[in-house]
């Protein structure tokens, strides 16, 4: 080839292809090939970059070009050991890990690339959690964690990844060791409580250390409504008729500045009032100002969709990770206020061009705690132009509530005028006063307020018709109402997430895993219900035209809406522990253990010092409560049988909680009590002797349906109509002794509809329905479960059929031997082949260290199967 005529660049760039491999020589010079199916996944790429979520990859594949392969590790690639707690005491707290089984494929993958590459870039997440995961990619994937390059960044974004390249950092031990400290040390308190409670209370119940905190709140919060001393009062409102600046006839509301204690004392006032004159004898304004809040943190974000969208908190960081895996907005587990000065200013252009420079005023807000754990920035839009973001609409919300809150908080405060009215009445040294506010300037309300969990707040003032000092007014009519004090709100999951941060308790990462668990179905110590409230009657007297008169009316009290209720067995759980466990379950202690996870994190604390100094006394705690605490029931005694003089008590048992006609020591041998199941909304704690003997009228028939019994009980798993010897459980919240014959022929048609066959495969019918485990089909007496994916009401046959196949595939794999007529059968299990025996499982005991394989335990006979259940068993 003549090299005269080419020009110094394009003789360079002809020298450095000589050098590369062939597949990468073609390409450089013919980069239109890379779509062609022979070089497709042909790559150059010199770098691996792990981070733990695929759609995080997807992102800054974008960004990085052709020298970065981006790679996902789906999350953290290993945990502690299943088997012994996962932790070696002795050997000073020394965590043993290993690769959960769903992970080895992925492990796999990246040890393979691994291997290809140059250089190895770790960008997991910047907080204690990713920092862990990028260590244990370092165990796992044999990399050096003082040499392999790891970047953070607070926003997916080209200018911040870009960044991040040009300074990468090394894995910093310090918060790995946080993280690893408060892994341990949960571990090691939910494992040893959690066999306390088997033994002390019921079987496969758990505890964790932050979670049975937060149970303890609620329960708390409970005995404090169920105990509260409700105070009746009355309260004065007089309206009055003026004339507006339009000369039209307007309401001019004002309230008692005094409320009355006694019924009596309110009566006699309004009658002592039948003739009087209302004058107003004070005009006092005021200027007045609103002050935008601080952009999100973890906490006001969850706590503000809760109030604005009716988010559960789960559903918000859901939302809140697409938003920052897709770039749009800045890392949202953090506990910062602060702003970037680039994103301040970037805000306070978009304000001057939308709104006028009059409506922006720059602020900095600190951040919230000095031993933050988390990203060091406040929750806000990568960037603040960019209205609309592509997604689901809980992400389109999601991303305005953050586009407004972030926007506002840069933007001028809100001027208004206040105005208080004083209004006399002659022949009395009562006072009435009416409150308006006039809003001069909107300010930051042009764009976001603040919203508020008290129930009680009043709402904001209206603005005031034209008055005088010395103005005589016209009365319309007054009424003294019987108000009554309210005790203090259930939790919402938001107020709950603010609660846990005013405590210090647990950190942005952990409110919400936290909720999960407590309203776990699984652990059944907390649900969110909404609840109907009673019927309550109060009092009025109203003045008008010179008359008074009395009246009782009726209102609804009591109502709630996505509240936290704990259940029966919470509170006996959080009683017991709080007995046996003082310190466990202190708030303050709990709040300083995160304090030393902080003082890990930053290189103060000893972790391992830390577990030490906290597991002595612990263990000590668990070994006298095993020896010496009695068994927990939540036992109440309501009173006496009639008749029998036998003792009605309500106490938990294995089933649940239960009412008891006859103690122990009061029966005959072999004779057992009576029992019967709560109903929904009632509580071991709350219910009454007439409420608990109303139980015992189930099971009783409620009369004959196409000449068979309709029958309505109540059992292990809930209340249930019984006909044909099928049960059908009544819908959630149902009354079982006001169930009609009606209503259960009603469900008795729902069932067989439900039932009805909607396809056939094999000449089989396909049916539909919906148990404890949520919906499924079933075909040939098999239960195949409709994933989430799929809506129940309109899964297609094809569909139906395929879920099937897969089950009966899943179902044809999973035995290794069955030998029905013993009830023993030999299974592959996620673990490896396992024996069930009556439906229960058991290990293979090993041999010679090594476990049983699928291919040795096809060679075991009956015999061989009976002698080891009977060698385990013994």
């Amino acid at each position: 080839m003549s090299l005269l005529g080419l020009k110094t660049s394009e003789l360079f760039t002809l020298l450095q292809i000589q050098f590369l491999p062939l597949k990468e020589k073609i390409l450089l010079l013919h980069p239109h090939l890379k779509s062609c199916a022979k070089f497709k996944g042909t790559s150059m790429a010199k770098n691996l970059l792990i981070v733990e979520s695929p759609a995080k990859a997807k992102t800054i594949e974008k960004y990085l070009g052709d020298q970065f392969t981006v790679k996902s590790s789906f999350g953290h690639i290993r945990d502690l050991n299943k088997g012994d707690k996962g932790v070696d005491i002795e050997n000073d707290f020394e965590p043993s890990y290993s690769i959960t089984p769903e992970k080895m494929k992925i492990v796999k993958e990246l040890t393979s690339l691994v291997k290809k590459v140059d250089e190895v870039w770790l960008a997991t997440d910047e907080d204690r959690e990713g920092e862990a995961i990028s260590w244990h990619l370092c165990k796992v994937l044999g990399l050096d964690e003082n040499e392999t390059k790891r970047i953070v960044f607070r926003e997916i974004t080209k200018p911040a990844i870009q960044k991040a390249i040009q300074n990468p950092r090394k894995v910093d031990l310090n918060l790995v060791n946080a993280q690893q400290a408060r892994r341990v040390l949960d571990r090691l308190v939910g494992f040893e409580l959690s066999e306390i409670l088997w033994k002390k209370v019921k079987n496969k119940l758990s505890a964790g250390r932050v979670q049975s905190v937060a149970v303890k709140l609620i329960v708390e919060r409970e005995r404090e409504i169920t105990g509260f001393d409700s105070q009746s009062y009355f309260k004065v409102k007089a309206t009055f008729d003026v004339k507006n600046a339009q000369g039209n006839k307007v309401a001019l509301i004002a309230t008692g500045v005094n409320n009355f204690d006694q019924y009596e004392d309110a009566l006699s006032f309004v009658k002592s009032i039948k003739n009087a004159e209302y004058a107003i004898n004070n005009i006092e304004v005021k200027p007045a100002i609103k002050k935008p809040a601080a952009p999100f943190t973890t906490s006001t974000l969850q706590q503000e969709a809760s109030r604005k969208l009716g988010f559960a908190v789960k559903r918000t960081m859901m939302a809140a990770q697409r938003l920052y895996e897709q770039g749009f907005i800045t890392y949202m587990r953090t506990d910062s206020t602060n702003l970037s000065e680039t994103a301040i200013s970037e805000i306070g252009s978009a304000i001057t061009d939308e709104f006028g420079a009059n409506y922006l005023q720059t602020r900095r807000f600190s951040k919230k705690k000095d031993l933050a754990q988390e990203a060091h920035e406040a929750i806000r839009p990568t960037y603040i132009q960019r209205k609309n973001v592509s997604g689901g609409r809980d992400q389109q919300k999601l991303y305005e509530l953050i586009w407004k809150r972030a926007i506002a908080s840069q933007m001028a405060n809100a001027k208004l005028e206040k105005t208080k009215v004083t209004i006399a009445i002659s022949g009395s040294n009562q006072l009435l006063q009416a409150e308006g506010e006039v809003l001069k300037f909107d300010g930051f309300l042009k764009v976001y307020l603040e919203s508020r969990d008290d129930e009680n707040e009043e709402e904001g003032k209206g603005i005031l018709p034209p008055l005088s000092v010395g103005q005589l007014l016209d009365l319309n009519h007054l009424i003294a109402e019987q108000k009554f004090t309210r005790p203090p709100a259930r939790y919402t999951e938001a107020m709950l997430v603010k609660k846990l941060e005013e405590l210090g308790i647990g950190r942005p990462s952990t409110y919400a895993p936290t909720i999960s668990k407590i309203m776990e179905e699984g652990r059944g110590y907390v649900s969110k219900e909404s609840r109907p409230g009673v019927e309550r009657t109060y009092k009025t007297i109203l003045l008008k035209e010179g008359l008074v008169s009395e009246e009782n009316k009726t209102e609804i009290t009591g109502a709630t809406s996505n509240r936290l209720y704990p259940s029966d067995i919470g509170m006996v759980v959080s009683d017991f522990l709080s007995e046996h466990f003082e310190q466990i379950m202190n708030y303050g202690f709990t709040a300083a253990i995160e304090k030393k996870f902080d003082r890990i994190a930053k290189g103060d604390f000893n972790w391992k010092q830390m577990l030490k100094d906290f597991y002595g006394p612990f263990h000590e705690d668990i070994e006298s409560t095993l020896e010496n605490a009695d068994r927990a029931t939540g036992e109440r005694i309501l009173g006496k049988e009639e008749g029998s003089g036998r003792t009605i008590l309500v106490r938990m048992s294995r089933f649940g909680p239960v009412v008891q006609i006859g103690a122990t020591d009061e029966l005959e041998e072999d004779e057992k009590p009576k029992y019967a199941n709560l109903r929904p909304g009632q509580s071991l704690e709350t219910i009454e002797l007439e409420e608990a003997l109303n139980l015992f009228q189930l099971p009783k028939t409620l009369g004959n349906y196409e000449d068979k019994e309709v029958i309505i009980g109540a059992g292990r798993y809930g209340p249930y109509v019984k006909y044909d010897d099928a049960f059908i459980s009544l819908p959630k919240g149902q009354d079982p002794i006001s169930f009609s014959m009606d209503q259960a022929i009603e469900l008795i048609q729902e069932k067989r509809k439900s039932e009805a066959p909607f396809a056939f495969y094999e000449d089989k019918p396909i049916t539909k329905g919906k148990g404890r485990f949520g919906p499924f089909l079933k075909w040939n007496e098999m239960f195949v479960n409709i994933p989430r994916k799929y809506d129940p009401e309109s899964i297609s046959v094809e569909e139906s059929i395929e879920l099937i196949k897969i089950k009966v595939e899943k179902e044809a794999n999973r035995f290794i031997h069955q030998w029905p007529e013993e009830k023993i059968s030999v299974e592959n299990g996620r673990w490896g082949p396992f024996i069930r025996f009556k439906k229960k499982p058991i290990s293979f005991p090993k041999v010679d260290g090594k476990k049983m394989d699928a291919e040795t335990a096809k060679e075991l006979s009956l015999e061989d199967v009976k002698k080891i259940i009977e060698a385990v068993s013994n």
